[in-house]
């Protein structure tokens, strides 16, 4: 697991992108160029080299290059650890996405078995003042670069549930319908709640004690009133009890996909929510750093970190803080902005890329490192 980084990737009929290649040594990435160039989807390609649906969470069928919809093809060399392995991730037209590794097929969760992938998006800004939801995706996917079963364990819990709320919606009354879908319920649950506990124990331990130009989060899992059970006991005996009412509300009203995120801004003793927009960017990249520096203890290796539009609401000052702290990582970060001047201060500590557009085609290629100023 130690030391991998993406050293070659090449890219087929994915998104605004017809064909491209790269090839790439251990050091961040700089990829500059005007908005609508195809480099937010480049990043989405090295994202799905995690479990999931990658940073914009779309189907297999969304990432087709259009008109032509032909199907789409990303084959990465991860290199490091004195080793080289060969990921292919593709999609023949209209087909589910499928994996393999080293030339056979695999299951997307041996991904995450590879190597972990962070990242931060622009969608992200305003976690801190919108939904539950959103918020409770942030912490899953913090959780699961921790624990890559914590996926197959989520994907248990909403198969289950999804269930149970289709026996609520229909009014069945019979208790025999529920048992075996609260169990696993129950089951797959208490370790969902066990695995962002832990991972919460973690982000706060790397804060502690980083010299860092980003502020400190505290952090706390958050449940609504009469939803905290989180063991397995505890939570089977809360689906049983909450059964009628959420058979009025036609669905299932406790349990961990009710979680919710709070943070405080620990210097100034601010909620999250409460902060400035500039606050609010400064805390999710502390996030994501503290992030990165746990799996590297963990690890041995940092992992590799995508870094979407990352120049936005930071200063001049915090951005060469960022790429400082990238670099002392030694992580493989993928980072946009539109032009090579958000970059200034990397100078030959990064590769860059350059994203050009015409036609509705994105085309990329390696430069060396911009002249600025």
């Amino acid at each position: 697991m130690a030391g991998l980084y993406v050293s070659a990737l090449s890219i087929s009929h994915f998104r605004s992108h017809q064909r491209g290649e790269l090839a790439l040594d251990p050091r961040p990435v700089a990829i500059f160029g005007l908005n609508g160039s195809g480099k937010t989807n480049l990043l989405e390609a090295v994202s799905l080299l995690s479990p999931g649906r990658g940073l914009r969470r779309a189907a297999a069928e969304e990432m087709a290059r259009r008109p032509e919809a032909l199907g789409w093809k990303l084959r990465y060399v991860l290199a490091g650890a004195d080793l080289d392995t060969e990921v292919e991730i593709f999609s023949d037209a209209g087909a589910a996405r499928q994996v393999k590794l080293g030339g056979k097929a695999a299951a997307q969760t041996a991904l995450g078995q590879l190597l972990r992938v962070l990242w931060l998006v622009p969608s992200m800004d305003r976690l801190w003042i919108e939904g539950a939801e959103g918020r409770r995706r942030f912490l899953d996917r913090m959780t699961l670069s921790f624990f890559p079963d914590h996926g197959a364990q989520a994907l248990i819990y909403d198969k289950a549930m999804r269930e149970r709320n289709r026996l609520l919606k229909e009014q069945v009354r019979d208790a025999h319908w529920y048992v075996a879908l609260e169990r696993q319920m129950a089951r797959a649950g208490a370790q969902m709640a066990q695995n962002r506990a832990a991972a919460l124990v973690r982000l706060l331990a790397a804060q502690e004690g980083a010299e860092t130009a980003f502020p400190a989060a505290h952090l706390e899992i958050m449940q609504p009133e009469g939803a905290q059970a989180s063991d397995e006991a505890d939570l089977l005996a809360a689906f049983g009890e909450s059964r009628f009412r959420d058979m009025a509300a036609g669905r299932t009203l406790v349990g961990p996909h009710r979680t919710d995120l709070h943070a405080v801004y620990v210097a100034k003793g601010v909620a999250a929510k409460d902060c400035s927009t500039g606050e609010q960017k400064a805390l999710l990249v502390s996030l994501i750093l503290a992030n990165a520096r746990a799996l590297a203890a963990d690890l041995g290796a940092p992992p590799l970190v995508l870094l979407d539009e990352v120049g936005a609401h930071l200063d001049a000052a915090r951005r060469g803080a960022l790429y400082d702290e990238i670099c002392a990582l030694g992580a493989q970060a993928w980072m946009t902005g539109t032009g090579p001047e958000l970059f200034e201060g990397m100078g030959t500590r990064a590769q860059y890329v350059e994203m050009t557009e015409a036609g509705g085609v994105s085309e990329f290629c390696m430069v060396s490192a911009p002249q600025i100023g």
